[in-house]
């Protein structure tokens, strides 16, 4: 079952994404899986709904088509991420099968970096989840 992971230009992201102070916060906690909802926020302004996806899931089956999983790595390879539309939402499709606190902060990092802002700018709350086990 693969889910649809339509390619988002950077450009089409609402412009404070690059100027406002943003913060991004887990609806979920990291231990959770491959994916990990999420909104970015900004005094003043709508969120946008952006979740986290960790591409090379694959038990039972592979979550994301061989093209998206090859763009996330060649993203990531050149300090970028891949940002897709998963489910009518904004993801960053990042290499791995889970995520950490530092992997999820150099994600960030990437996405600031591709709207033109500063990481500096950028804050991420986390939720530490349990895994279920």
């Amino acid at each position: 079952m693969s889910e649809a992971f339509a390619p988002v230009d950077p450009f089409d992201l609402p412009d404070w994404l690059g100027v406002a102070a943003v913060t991004w916060s887990a609806q979920a906690g990291l231990r959770t899986g491959y994916a990990v909802r999420g909104e970015l926020v900004s005094d003043g302004v709508d969120p946008v709904a952006c979740d986290l996806v960790a591409v090379d899931e694959a038990y039972p089956t592979p979550i994301a088509p061989d093209d998206v999983r090859t763009r996330a790595h060649q993203a990531w390879r050149n300090g970028e991420v891949h940002l897709v539309r998963r489910e009518g939402r904004l993801a960053l499709a990042v290499p791995g099968t889970f995520f950490t606190a530092d992997l999820v902060l150099d994600a960030f990092a990437r996405l600031a970096r591709a709207v033109g802002a500063s990481a500096d700018r950028y804050a991420v709350l986390l939720r530490i989840g349990d895994s279920g086990r």
